[in-house]
């Protein structure tokens, strides 16, 4: 007898993973192709939209390779948030590129709105400032060249891989994903023709907004897949991953390091945001919606292997343990490769080092870099601290690089708050497939998914001063957005600085 089992597409930035979770939350089995990048101009980063769909055929098919004897009961769908394509309805073919989270093309449309007063409207509908990383804008880029005589469609990604799965038959995204689309109104869970309009994108080419767990149709002509199977829940992956952890609890919350990091906590309600983060919907379930803040950094652990290209080291750990060999309060190291992100929103910040002299060796500068992404962390959770109405709770750490004792002990010093360091390079797969698992009835509520076997290990932090670290790191972030011969980006009036 064949074991049954949900299929978890988890499609991300820089790869394509399938992952098969039996209804005691044991992964069965897994698979994984690469997507690839490209960077046609300067702060540019677009993929194929058809290399996205068969990279996530090819890491199905590795996935079930591994694993025969499995009956697959359902699909559910994590997947990379804020990029975003366009194509043909009626024959499926890409309009476009698929316009990167990190893409910032769409930076002169967002100067633009923000200088004519519109920040403080959109924030306040969506819980999302302006700025480039954000869909709307990217999608007014793509709908203006598209050919006419067109049926068009646009979204996010989870659309995109639906139309595939369903043979085109069904154009629907989550509620967690539309959030991130700057055109819904969260307030009413809605597309909002306000919002539709000031970025100019006809309301009917979007797809239609539905629960985290829920039905998204069944699959048709999928490849690998036979036809017919249930696709039973869509998320974005960081809402997957807090969802996968169990952070259920208001207060609770989770950061994500990969390329970039999401750090997210758990609200009670919907509360407005302020301070440079935003708030989204985590995840809807049977209509109501569980609501989170969240920052998002731009760049994050891709800073990692960038200075390993210029040390000259093996891999990654070898930064690492060269970092760890350092003594904090070296040189400043700021990873505005693509400006930055949470809570600074400055999107003509640029990468630096600073406070270099004859005596910096390369254990500091290793070290600058991966403090970064503690201290990056550290402002997002000062944001959040300054207006959250309820004290912080778990924090869970997932992504490759929270496997790395080292870069997770220096978060849990510089934030003065314990990390649980999570085994589970799946999270946002585990949490799809919990949310399918929901909707098929295998687990009755959150209590019965919280209670889950997890591997994870607390990292207590260490009593230890980072005042002249800090320091250092708000200087490098000053000199960061001194930009074009010392003139400073003008930033949105509406966004409180932490």
């Amino acid at each position: 007898m064949n074991t049954p089992a949900i299929l978890a597409i988890d499609q991300g930035t820089t790869n394509s993973k399938a992952v098969l979770v039996s209804d005691s939350g044991v992964i069965l089995g897994r698979g994984s192709a690469p997507v690839g990048i490209e960077h046609p101009q300067p702060g540019w980063v677009e993929q194929d939209p058809n290399r996205i769909w068969a990279s996530v055929q090819e890491a199905i098919g590795a996935c079930l390779a591994t694993s025969p004897a499995v009956e697959v009961l359902g699909i559910a769908i994590s997947n990379q948030r804020e990029s975003v394509t366009v194509w043909d309805g009626l024959t499926g073919e890409p309009l476009g590129p698929v316009v990167s989270w990190q893409c910032r093309r769409s930076a002169p449309v967002c100067a633009t709105l923000n200088a004519a007063g519109h920040a403080s409207r959109v924030q306040a509908l969506t819980g999302l400032p302006i700025d480039p990383m954000f869909p709307g804008p990217k999608m007014k880029w793509l709908l203006e060249r598209v050919p006419s005589g067109r049926q068009v469609r646009v979204g996010t990604i989870d659309s995109w891989l639906i139309h595939c799965l369903t043979g085109g038959v069904v154009h629907a995204c989550d509620a967690s994903n539309a959030a991130r689309s700057q055109l819904l109104d969260l307030s009413r869970q809605g597309w909002s023709d306000e919002l539709c309009d000031l970025f100019a994108i006809p309301a009917d080419v979007l797809p239609e907004v539905r629960d985290s767990a829920g039905h998204f149709g069944v699959t048709k002509n999928a490849g690998i897949l036979p036809d017919g199977l249930p696709i039973c829940a869509a998320i974005g992956d960081s809402h997957a991953a807090l969802f996968g952890h169990g952070a259920f609890r208001p207060g609770d919350g989770k950061v994500t390091f990969g390329t970039g990091s999401s750090v997210m906590t758990t609200l009670p309600a919907y509360i407005a945001p302020q301070r440079g983060i935003t708030t989204t919907i985590a995840w809807q379930v049977d209509g109501k919606a569980t609501y989170a803040f969240e920052g998002n950094i731009l760049v994050s652990a891709a800073a990692l292997p960038w200075m390993v290209d210029l040390l000259g080291l093996p891999d990654v750990q070898a930064l690492s343990d060269l970092a760890a060999s350092a003594e904090p309060g070296g040189p400043g190291f700021v990873p505005a490769f693509v400006g930055l992100g949470a809570p600074h929103w400055h999107a003509q910040a640029r990468a630096l080092f600073c406070d270099i002299t004859f005596n910096t060796t390369r254990a500091q500068m290793a070290r600058a870099v991966t403090d970064s992404m503690a201290f990056q962390v550290y402002d997002v959770f000062a944001a959040m601290r300054a207006q959250s109405p309820m004290k912080f709770g778990s924090l869970y750490a997932d992504g490759g690089p929270s496997r790395n004792t080292f870069l997770m002990q220096c978060v849990a010093d510089v934030l003065a708050h314990p990390l649980v360091q999570c085994d589970a390079p799946e999270a946002s797969a585990l949490g799809a497939a919990y949310l399918a698992g929901l909707s098929l009835g295998l687990w009755p509520d959150l209590d019965a998914i919280a209670a889950l076997p997890r591997s994870a290990r607390p990292i207590v932090p260490r009593e230890v001063d980072s005042s002249a670290a800090l320091a250092v790191w708000r200087d490098a972030l000053a000199r960061s957005t001194q930009v074009r011969g010392g003139a400073s980006e003008t930033k949105d009036p509406h966004i409180e600085r932490p």
